[in-house]
């Protein structure tokens, strides 16, 4: 099993939600601060890759950092919209998880579950 990267944001509720099922599941994860240690373009383009729904998948649309924005990304090159991501972080919706080859954004026990290779889903409380 590949290594879990976990890029989070400790003051967003479904970062500490997640972190806190990953630890009560014994999961083995590699934490990133996701505005310190930004995704690297060419990780972006790797998360990209494994979205279905490319962009909307991981944009946050309804961030004030998008709602700044004063082009549209629909209208934008790739390349533009990885580099937009880059030099703002908050343009990406959070938790993201990935193994390299599986990606979950947001808090998803289900898809924890499959992530980890966990047998079973351990409901927890908040």
């Amino acid at each position: 099993m590949n290594p879990i990267t976990f890029y989070t944001y400790p003051s967003c509720t479904s970062c500490r939600k997640t972190k806190k099922w990953l630890k009560e599941n014994d999961v083995e994860f590699e934490e990133r601060h996701i505005f310190r240690e930004a995704p690297s373009y060419n990780e972006l383009l790797r998360l990209l890759s494994m979205t279905s729904e490319g962009l909307d998948e991981l944009l946050a649309t309804r961030s004030q950092s998008f709602k700044n924005l004063t082009q549209n990304v629909e209208d934008l090159p790739l390349s533009e919209v990885v580099k937009l991501i880059i030099e703002d972080p908050k343009l990406l919706k959070r938790p993201i998880l990935t193994d390299g080859s599986k990606m979950i954004v947001g808090y998803n026990p289900e898809g924890l579950r499959s992530l980890s290779n966990k047998k079973q889903v351990y409901m927890m409380t908040s």
